[in-house]
């Protein structure tokens, strides 16, 4: 239905036909926060809401954009003018890819494309990494460019980074390319190597929730990239490559001598809460892979919701909403639960045996309304697919 609507709607627009319809979803991160850009380890699993894309090839050097879910009409943009940090709006993202892949030697000479997504935007389920990933599956289909899915994953963080300017790392864009139904995504952020773990909570007797807090986040408007920085911070100051070198076991060490090298400097202990944050995250991401590879599926709660006191505590980037989730569902009898995905709003995951599922949804909405927040978006996580053409 989606792929003849979105089909229907560029005809209209454009005057002619696509020459395919494309779709890519949003993510979900299960496990392993602000790890990506350390070289360490994530585990996130696709959404079923995705971004879907109608999208035919232009000969001209245009590119024309268009989005069901932002008011306008269509924006017309002359490739040899796409630069970075010359769009500020939606359409930087798709024409972002467009630009990594002409930057890499890609021949692309137009396109019109025309997007509709279900992927909430600012709920920190990776609404920006679909568009991104969409447009560029359907480039690599009609160009016939040979690019695999993890070169694409490359190429569209290569846009958010330098033609956006939002310094994310290359997680919510691998999911997007590469999660498959019903498993979890255990990727190595350093060398792209991938695992899928069989992830099925319903045959189980359990259930993922997503509660969107509604509270909008920016990665670029400058918190984010202060932690990114003191993480690089903390790394060159213990003289690793990335803090992925740290061994767990060897933590402890670390931080002293984190605080006997940087104990002149006025954000010392921040760069040392850093550390500790992603350190612990790592290994927390391979507990996670051990249980559910062991069949210990409902002892992962408790280690979600030790990454969310992480988050709160040491790395500083939940918010009075994510923390309410937590604090509400775990009192309703939630096996774990924890904020996902960059921080400062969006959204929180919430593990519960199936039947808690409505229990635990009422009271989170109820906690809201009785804290004079706006109520919050929950739905059921289902590990849905990858990108992938529909027509």
């Amino acid at each position: 239905m989606a792929a003849q609507q979105v089909r229907a709607r560029f005809t209209e627009l454009y005057g002619t036909g696509p020459q395919g319809v494309w779709s890519a979803p949003g993510r979900v991160n299960l496990i392993g926060e602000h790890t990506d850009y350390n070289d360490g380890f994530v585990m996130p699993f696709a959404l079923p809401h995705t971004a879907v894309a109608a999208v035919a090839r232009r000969d001209d050097g245009v590119l024309r954009l268009h989005s069901e879910d932002v008011e306008g009409g269509v924006v017309e943009l002359a490739l040899d003018g796409l630069a970075p940090g010359t769009d500020r709006d939606w359409t930087a993202y798709p024409a972002g890819v467009v630009w990594a892949l002409r930057e890499a030697g890609h021949a692309v000479t137009g396109a019109d494309v025309h997007l509709a997504s279900t992927v909430p935007a600012g709920a920190g389920l990776s609404s920006s990494a679909a568009l991104e990933v969409v447009v560029a599956l359907a480039l690599n289909d009609l160009y016939d460019l040979g690019l695999q899915r993890w070169q694409l994953a490359r190429l569209c963080q290569r846009a958010e980074n330098v033609y956006v300017g939002a310094p994310t790392g290359i997680m919510d864009q691998t999911a997007s390319a590469c999660c498959e139904e019903g498993h979890a995504l255990f990727l190595d952020t350093r060398d792209l190597s991938q695992r899928q773990i069989p992830f099925d909570l319903a045959a189980e007797g359990m259930r993922l929730l997503v509660v969107d807090t509604r509270v909008k986040h920016a990665h670029n408007e400058g918190e984010y990239g202060k932690r990114r920085s003191g993480c690089e911070q903390g790394a060159a100051l213990l003289g690793v490559d990335a803090l992925r070198d740290v061994p767990f076991d060897d933590l402890d060490a670390a931080l002293a001598r984190l605080r006997t090298e940087a104990r002149d400097a006025p954000d010392a202990e921040d760069v040392v809460r850093l550390v500790r944050h992603v350190v612990t995250e790592d290994h927390r991401v391979e507990r996670v892979v051990s249980l559910l590879e062991s069949g210990d599926t409902r002892a992962i709660g408790p280690v979600l919701t030790e990454g969310h006191a992480s988050l709160r505590d040491d790395f500083r980037v939940s918010c009075p909403e994510l923390d309410l989730v937590v604090d509400t569902a775990l009192a309703a009898g939630a096996l774990g639960a924890r904020m996902t995905g960059g921080g400062f709003g969006g959204s929180a995951i919430v593990l519960a045996e199936a039947s808690d599922v409505d229990t635990v949804g009422k009271a989170v909405e109820e906690a809201f309304a009785g804290a004079g927040f706006t109520a919050p978006r929950v739905f059921e996580a289902v590990p849905a697919a990858g990108a992938h053409r529909l027509a």
